[in-house]
């Protein structure tokens, strides 16, 4: 299932005519309101299926959006697709800005201390607080082995911006973590190629 991308789960029908909820794991808003082809993938599938999409609009007060697929024409239809998931293929995703990342590319990506070139650890984890954090799994300190990351088989499409503005150093309260902020000043290298992040940390930032 790597070759898929989860953009959205089907959480209930809306109306009476076949309209969907879906609880959008993108934040490009195009993918729920733009008609095209789509993947849809049930709790009791291991292939995903194509629909098309016809249309949709957005939900603010409950933070989701209403989508109407093809073929799907009443409640009864619509509630047969409660919990599966929307998909897209991972080709598919829309091209970045500069400075702009997808969220599951910087999971498992080695953090290195651009100062003395020493490896701090992993990211496991990116945190939405405000601004944008890296959780970064520390590496033992009796071991240079760091612990395995387990991703979900369906990324969610989300993206991160590294700000420019300078923010202060944050410390995780879990014992081997510690969160970075994903700014410029801290975070001037990200190296897809060598699966590298390079950051040039504040005195105490990477202390425990």
């Amino acid at each position: 299932m790597s070759e898929w991308i989860e953009i959205g789960k089907i959480v209930a029908p809306q109306g009476l005519r076949g309209d969907l909820r879906v609880y959008p794991s993108s934040d490009f808003p195009e993918r729920f309101t733009e008609p095209g082809k789509r993947w849809l993938l049930s709790p009791d599938q291991v292939e995903p299926q194509s629909i098309e999409l016809l249309g949709g609009r957005y939900l603010s007060s409950k933070g989701l959006y209403v989508i109407e697929l093809a073929g799907i024409e009443n409640r009864e239809q619509a509630e047969a697709l409660r919990n599966s998931q929307l998909l897209i293929e991972k080709g598919d995703r829309p091209q970045l800005e500069e400075d702009e990342f997808y969220v599951p590319d910087l999971i498992g990506l080695t953090v290195i201390n651009q100062l003395n070139g020493e490896t701090i650890g992993k990211v496991v984890s990116i945190i939405s607080a405000g601004n944008d954090l890296l959780e970064v799994e520390k590496i033992s300190t009796d071991t240079s082995v760091i612990s395995e990351i387990v991703e979900d088989n369906l990324p969610q499409e989300s993206r991160i911006s590294r700000h420019r503005k300078q923010q202060k150093k944050t410390q995780s309260s879990q014992s081997k973590n510690i969160l970075i902020p994903f700014v410029k000043e801290i975070v001037p290298i990200v190296n897809f190629e060598k699966n590298i992040i390079e950051i040039t940390p504040p005195e105490g930032l990477i202390d425990l």
